[in-house]
């Protein structure tokens, strides 16, 4: 199968130790290792690091491979059309980036900005592979949050009757600014069924890992009402089911009767940041690959 075909930067920009990330996804069979690290070797490539995972639930073989190239002329497009031969042999998907090619990362944000701040922070930073060149929001309460990082703003109210022309204008901005991955970073609202098909696989969202005991509004407050043991977040991708996607990440912090809510929302916000975090790390690093309704994750 034809490999993936949006850029994340030019050829060697950026990457002047030559350093590429090739993932792939295949029916599960023998001689697979052998053929890719064969091309690698035939091509040149030493390999830094290497994972990888067969299913033997569905047969399916997963398999992750950083590697540097010491002929400074290789470039993602030269490797991609070279190694088509051994894709298309063994039925593989796959992607081949350079490995330090930056994401182009759509962030949406509702009033909750605990999620947002963190990605924005980590970015600026150097720790998060991404590239933030717009967050969208339905209100206004973080337009000087993200100004303040001279990044671009724009604000799409959602009603019931302007959801269709909020959406498309988003799709929009997705196609002409060359967006990898949307970033549902506490967004409150729905996408519909077709937007969810337009972003298959590239849409991350993060919600509390009380759904679906404690639904709608104030979580953590029905939760202190129960006196909850386990506070947790959970990230995985946007589908139509709603919070129903792949599960990319979770983790859970301990609470006790000595938590009041304030205290329950405070330590819920805290640890939501961190695990949508590790799910957009990964997913930017080519360390996510879907599997059915599951991931693999190569960490």
């Amino acid at each position: 199968m034809a490999p993936l075909t949006l850029s994340r930067g030019t050829a060697n920009a950026g990457n002047p130790s030559g350093d590429f990330v090739l993932v792939i996804d295949c029916p599960d069979r023998p001689g697979i290792v052998h053929a890719v690290s064969g091309f690698l070797v035939e091509h040149g490539g030493n390999i830094v690091e290497s994972q990888q995972f067969g299913d033997r639930l569905n047969g399916r073989f997963f398999m992750r491979i950083d590697f540097s190239m010491d002929d400074e002329s290789a470039t993602v497009e030269t490797l991609r059309a070279a190694f088509t031969e051994v894709a298309q042999r063994f039925e593989m998907s796959f992607e081949l980036w350079e490995t330090a090619a930056p994401y182009r990362t759509l962030i949406m944000v509702s009033k909750q900005l605990h999620c947002l701040n963190d990605l924005l922070f980590r970015a600026s930073t150097g720790s998060l592979q991404i590239e933030i060149p717009v967050v969208v929001s339905n209100h206004l309460d973080a337009e000087p949050l993200v100004r303040s990082y001279g990044i671009d703003f724009r604000h799409i109210p959602v009603t019931a009757e302007s959801k269709p022309d909020a959406e498309a204008e988003l799709l929009k901005l997705h196609e002409d600014l060359g967006i990898h991955l949307v970033v549902l970073a506490r967004y409150m609202q729905v996408l519909s069924d077709d937007a969810c098909r337009a972003l298959s696989g590239q849409a991350i969202n993060i919600h509390h890992s009380f759904l679906p005991s404690f639904k709608g509004a104030k979580p953590y407050h029905q939760a202190f009402d129960r006196g909850v043991k386990l506070i947790g977040a959970t990230a995985h991708y946007v589908t139509a089911d709603l919070d129903e996607g792949p599960i990319i990440e979770q983790d859970v912090i301990r609470v006790d009767h000595n938590h009041d809510q304030d205290q329950l929302v405070a330590a819920g916000r805290d640890v939501e940041a961190q695990v949508l975090s590790r799910a957009v790390r990964w997913h930017s690093e080519s360390r996510v690959l879907l599997d059915g309704h599951r991931t693999v994750v190569f960490r």
